[in-house]
């Protein structure tokens, strides 16, 4: 079993085509990153844009840094505000959304996966706990220190912005602050079988 470790201010940033912010991909499964069966990423939006279209794909976002924005679909389905941190908000890749700033630039975390070959689940945690993990893993400190124990491994210790992923099934994660306050983002991906 192993695991990878990503540091958020070391990943290279990609800047967006239309200018209004970039994004930190953290990592993908799948051939290559345009044709993903999941992907999770940081964004920074740092103007008014729309959100690009991802036909097929489920996303979650959720609010790490900033006001946050307001999420408005064409048809007025979706009328969402992003303003609290670490709640996160699922919608389908393919609706065209435009996102409008609260208060300046916002930060936050995405996760997709490719309908049919991926569920998602985004939990956030502020106490010890021992966490259900799934096909593919992710931990992401928010706020404070983390020491992160899969089975069968060595404790790790998380700190703001550093992420833990497992490609790979593993039992269980035991998951305890050291420091407070502490929040800790949990990514689960299954496969999406046929029920």
């Amino acid at each position: 079993m192993s695991v990878e470790r990503f540091d958020l201010r070391r990943l290279a940033p990609q800047p967006w085509k239309n200018g209004a912010g970039l994004t930190r991909e953290i990592a993908f499964g799948g051939t290559d990153s345009a044709s993903f069966d999941w992907r999770m990423s940081v964004a920074e939006v740092e103007r008014d844009a729309p959100f690009s279209a991802f036909p097929g794909i489920d996303r979650r976002i959720v609010l790490l840094h900033g006001a946050g924005m307001r999420l408005l679909s064409a048809d007025g389905c979706i009328d969402h505000a992003l303003t609290e941190a670490l709640v996160p908000f699922a919608f389908a890749g393919e609706v065209p959304l435009t996102a409008t700033l609260i208060d300046g630039a916002s930060r936050d975390f995405n996760v997709m996966t490719r309908r049919g070959a991926f569920r998602s689940e985004l939990l956030c945690h502020r106490t010890a706990t021992t966490l259900m993990a799934g096909d593919v893993t992710l931990l992401l400190c928010c706020d404070g220190e983390w020491s992160a124990t899969a089975a069968d491994g060595a404790p790790l210790t998380l700190a703001p912005q550093q992420a833990l992923l497992w490609r790979t099934p593993v039992e269980s994660i035991d998951a305890r602050p050291i420091s407070a306050p502490a929040s800790l983002l949990q990514v689960r991906l299954c496969h999406d079988r046929p029920r």
